[in-house]
């Protein structure tokens, strides 16, 4: 067993903690002594102990002249819990192995200049690439200071969300419906337009067998159209946030915030100012599943990072029914969004395809 194996088991720690986590990193901790592991770790959620902390406790004694396995630098500042660093040195861990660097400004590189000034061998590197896409949302979120964005759609093979009726249930089987709610789970919020909600009236929560957790949930709606009666107002299940323009009523506002909805006016109805906003309020990543339009305009504005696409082996036919984009396009082939497929897969009797855009960070 070597450095990779052990980094790989850390990095599974933090992966079973995806959605739960945020607005901090998924991060897991291995403690090795005489070739033996004698702790491990997971963050668990914000403001709980880091994955060394939990890792360095199990170790217990056996951490003096261990080695520490860290899918993330350690960090050295104090936050809400004292620094990793300034931990793994008082324990006596003799050597540290860390995947990637942290890119919050207060820490990056400097918890491992903390710890090769007192002394400690650290090895840096190893599984970087898995440890850089494992922590993707949350290291753009730290450079951009917006979400990072996931456009999920469903479509028959001729790329149809409905049928010329407007009838679009289902699309996809229950499979596939069930790997959205995990989705669901995993993202801070999800996002439709006005449009959706008075068409569909949906509760925008995450259904899975064993529970989840819900999003908040966030209505485009420059007009406030959306009706009192809807299930994101009265049922209760999750937070529910309207974003909306200056020209829209004040008297609604005051009634939507009377029954527990928070609503921002932006200066405009903009993609852009809208995700500036969600960034402001700590929404690290976004799923949006909203209209062709909602989409169009997301992907007109280039604000996507990531597209989750779900294709069932169905033909709709029609030319005007709907299609997962519209809005106004591009016009030239040249200005086509570019992705690049990371993962297909068979979801029951549909397909899955993940891309993501090129050079999204």
């Amino acid at each position: 067993m070597n450095d990779v194996y052990y980094m790989k088991l850390a990095l599974d720690l933090a992966k079973s903690t995806k959605g739960q986590t945020s607005p901090n990193p998924m991060v897991g901790s291995v403690v090795v002594k005489n070739g033996a592991i004698v702790g491990v770790g997971a963050h668990l959620k914000a403001g709980e102990g880091h994955a060394e902390v939990q890792a360095l406790k199990m170790a217990g004694e056996k951490a003096v002249g261990s080695t520490i396995y860290v899918t993330l630098e350690p960090c050295s500042h104090y936050g809400k819990t004292p620094p990793c660093a300034d931990l793994i040195i008082e324990k006596g861990c003799k050597r540290v192995v860390v995947a990637t660097k942290d890119s919050n400004p207060d820490v990056s590189g400097r918890g491992i200049a903390k710890l090769k000034e007192a002394g400690l061998e650290v090895e840096f590197g190893i599984c970087q690439e898995e440890a850089n896409e494992l922590n993707e949302v949350f290291f753009h979120f730290m450079k951009n200071q917006i979400p990072y964005v996931t456009l999920k759609s469903a479509t028959t093979l001729d790329g149809k969300t409905a049928t010329v009726t407007r009838k679009s249930k289902w699309i996809t089987g229950s499979d596939a419906r069930e790997d959205v709610h995990r989705y669901r789970h995993e993202h801070d919020a999800i996002l439709v337009g006005i449009g959706t909600v008075l068409a569909d009236n949906p509760s925008l929560t995450t259904r899975l067998p064993n529970g989840g957790k819900n999003p908040i949930r966030v209505v485009l709606d420059r007009s406030l159209r959306i009706s009192i009666e809807t299930k994101l107002i009265q049922d209760q299940e999750a937070p529910t946030w309207i974003l909306t323009t200056e020209q829209a009523s004040k008297a609604k506002q005051t009634e939507l915030e009377q029954l527990g909805v928070n609503v921002f006016r932006l200066q405009d109805d903009s993609v852009e100012s809208a995700l500036a906003l969600l960034g402001t309020k700590g929404i690290t990543s976004l799923f949006v599943e909203g209209g062709a339009e909602v989409n169009g305009s997301f992907l007109k504005a280039r604000a996507v990072n990531q597209v989750i696409t779900y294709l069932a082996p169905k033909l709709f036919g029609g030319k005007e029914a709907p299609t997962a984009i519209g809005g106004v396009g591009f016009h030239e082939v040249e200005e086509a969004l570019e992705l690049e497929i990371k993962e297909v897969t068979t979801i029951g009797t549909d397909i899955k395809i993940v891309s993501r855009v090129k050079g999204s960070e």
